[in-house]
């Protein structure tokens, strides 16, 4: 026979369908729990069962599940009247016995803040009610309107003029954004992962490390400054008198680089090279790109090219390998993707992979390396 403990779970179980039954509005309909209808063929487990399932039912409590009986002949028990069926008849017997008397309320109470605000919400709360339950709806509903009317705020989650201690957002960020993403869908750019640029938000953007490499454009435009490291999306909108850019890995490579007319130099410290993928302005110049002879170099030469096609490796071949190798190991590498590159360079990208082998930049003598830039 089914115990009061169990009663309890299959009752908190059904909580969340309630709930939902809030949201679309419907009247409350008796929760049956289904229990074992068939009784304990031990007369005196059967009576203490039974004893026990009553005790704590809305016959003794004034509240909680009703219990219906049907009068059976049975072998051992005779005459006896076996509980065929347990319900929460009313909302109040329900809530009292699971104790979410308060909880309730405070749902009700939000979802109809929420949805005078927001009906477009009205599903999102149907599918999570347990997430209405678990947070801080005055906090949500503040934010949630100033981006309604400001879905494009281009400031600092610090400087939003909303209500809210500073770090609200931050520690709120998945909640916040699963609301956005439906209030403001037309804004968001989905394309992002990170919080902030999702939301049209400034943040802490990675830096483009880059030197001037002609001495009259450094003058006239940086006050004789060659060394310079801005935020990609200023550098996206950077308009500079120049017909080539040189991207290196090697850091020391760029700060050594020789001067060159209409030119400039970035570090592109290694895979971090892909933050350059929307600077368009890029397309127009000549773009020179030097990495490390290894896999690695060859696989984010290729990478890079995903963006600029018109990019043209140097440094990176058969003959200046063999000149200085050490026979220097590799790093291994499980990428089996076609790369973008030209015939030489996958020879070369085969040969390093196939031999576990590398030269990294600076193992290439200075005087070599500036006698062949292009």
């Amino acid at each position: 026979m089914i115990t009061p403990i169990e009663i309890k779970r299959k009752a908190a179980n059904k909580y969340k369908t309630y709930l939902q039954s809030i949201v679309e509005g419907e009247s409350f309909t008796p929760i049956v729990i289904v229990g074992d209808k068939k009784p304990n063929e031990d007369t005196v487990k059967f009576e203490k069962e039974l004893t026990e399932l009553i005790s704590c039912s809305k016959e003794k409590k004034g509240y909680g599940y009703t219990i219906e009986y049907q009068t059976v002949k049975t072998k051992r028990h005779g005459m006896q009247g076996i509980p065929t069926s347990i319900s929460f008849q009313t909302e109040y017997d329900y809530l009292k016995y699971i104790y979410e008397e308060k909880t309730t309320a405070k749902f009700k109470k939000d979802i109809t803040s929420i949805l005078s605000s927001f009906p477009e919400l009205k599903d999102w709360i149907y599918k999570y009610p347990m997430k209405v339950i678990e947070n801080d709806w005055e906090g949500l509903l503040k934010v949630c309107k100033y981006f309604k009317g400001t879905p494009q705020p281009h400031l600092y989650i610090r400087e939003l003029p909303i209500q809210v201690h500073t770090k609200y957002i931050e520690n709120n960020s998945g909640i916040i954004r699963e609301l956005l993403d439906i209030i403001i869908a037309e804004y968001v750019n989905f394309e992002e992962k990170k919080f902030e640029p999702h939301f049209n938000l400034k943040y802490d953007e990675s830096l483009v490390r880059f030197r001037i490499l002609d001495e009259s454009i450094k003058q006239q435009l940086f006050g004789g400054i060659d060394d310079i490291s801005i935020p990609i999306s200023e550098f996206q909108k950077i308009a500079l008198p120049i017909q080539t850019v040189y991207i290196v890995e090697n850091k020391m490579n760029m700060l050594t680089f020789p001067n060159r007319k209409n030119s400039i130099i970035i570090w592109g410290h290694g895979f971090g090279v892909d933050i350059m993928k929307d600077v368009e302005w890029l397309n127009t110049k000549n773009i020179y790109y030097w990495g490390d002879l290894d896999v690695q170099g060859f696989q984010i030469l290729s990478e890079f090219r995903t963006y600029f096609g018109n990019a043209i490796s140097f440094l990176m071949d058969r003959e200046t390998f063999d000149m200085f190798s050490e026979n220097d190991k590799g790093t291994k590498t499980t990428i089996e993707k076609n790369l973008n590159l030209t015939p030489e360079e996958y020879d070369m990208y085969t040969y390093l992979k196939e031999n576990d082998l590398r030269l990294e930049q600076e193992k290439i003598p200075f005087e070599y390396a500036m006698e062949r830039i292009p």
